[in-house]
């Protein structure tokens, strides 16, 4: 196996010039930022500086965090911040389904901290969110970007019942490397659920991993293979960059022909979409992903 992807880092002493952005620009833009700031709407986009914003916005695409934002994991990658979350707002499935209506969201991506001290984890609440969704939005399409659920199929039974157009659950990194990034999380659990999601009536599964976290590029190409192996049918590839000095360091920044060859690859294998580049985020062309 090459490990050619070693080879073509760059130590991670400041940003290539790959990974240098342009403000968001564009009418949609301009009209949609407008909007988040009057109503005060919550956006992912926004929340996180997400570096394709202006692109998706213009796309009509944006992504939702439901349930609060205190996380009761500790992600090493992740710069959600951890601790006792709230009580649940029940009334946040219609604000959500809202804010969609407002912004005329095309594709809506829903994602959520993890709710391990919820007795339902937070699967109600996200089974309601697209029901809400549905209902004040009858033609967005959906994708629920989902934790594990501690794989209690019960939990995962509720977001294939209200069947949005597709389920992701990011791996996020290689099997190596999952108790250091995702403390609380374990790679065979993860790879259960996209499985038992695609074998009980899942439209379309999806996943993605981060690079640069000291990764070997065999253990890359296993995570693909170990994907393709449960059905799913979308993979995100893209660069790990360093939320804060508390969290995990960039062990390399990754070449983007390094990136090209695993796009090539997945395609190969049979994913029908692979979005794979060093600024490449989980909702990234997400409103392709549906096609």
């Amino acid at each position: 196996m090459s490990t050619a992807v070693i080879d073509n880092v760059l130590p991670p002493k400041g940003k290539p010039k790959w990974l240098r952005v342009k403000l968001p620009t564009g009418k949609k833009y301009t009209q949609l930022r407008g909007l988040v700031d009057k109503y005060d709407l919550h956006t992912i986009c926004t929340s996180g500086s997400c570096p394709n914003m202006g692109e998706c916005w213009g796309e009509g695409t944006a992504t939702f965090m439901i349930l609060g934002n205190l996380c009761t994991r500790s992600c090493g990658f992740c710069g959600v911040k951890t601790g006792r979350p709230e009580s649940v707002d029940w009334a946040e499935p219609e604000k959500v389904a809202r804010s969609i209506k407002i912004m005329d969201i095309k594709h809506a991506v829903v994602t959520s901290v993890d709710r391990d001290d919820l007795k339902d984890m937070g699967s109600i609440i996200w089974a309601e969110t697209v029901k809400a969704i549905r209902r004040m939005n009858p033609e967005t399409t959906l994708e629920t970007l989902i934790p594990d659920f501690q794989g209690i199929e019960t939990h995962l039974d509720r977001i294939i019942q209200v069947a949005p157009e597709v389920i992701s659950h990011n791996m996020e990194t290689v099997k190596r490397l999952t108790r250091e990034v995702r403390i609380q999380a374990k790679y065979e659990r993860s790879l259960g659920v996209l499985e038992y999601l695609k074998k009980n009536g899942a439209n379309r599964t999806k996943s993605g991993i981060m690079l640069g976290l000291g990764e070997l590029e065999e253990e890359v190409i296993k995570t693909m293979e170990d994907l393709r192996s449960v059905g799913v049918d979308v993979i995100t590839i893209g660069q790990y960059l360093q939320p804060s000095k508390k969290h995990l360091p960039v062990k390399e920044f990754i070449l983007p022909e390094q990136f090209k060859n695993y796009e090539e690859l997945g395609l190969k294998m049979g994913f029908r979409h692979v979005e794979s580049g060093a600024l490449v985020r989980s909702s990234y062309k997400a409103h392709k992903h549906i096609h």
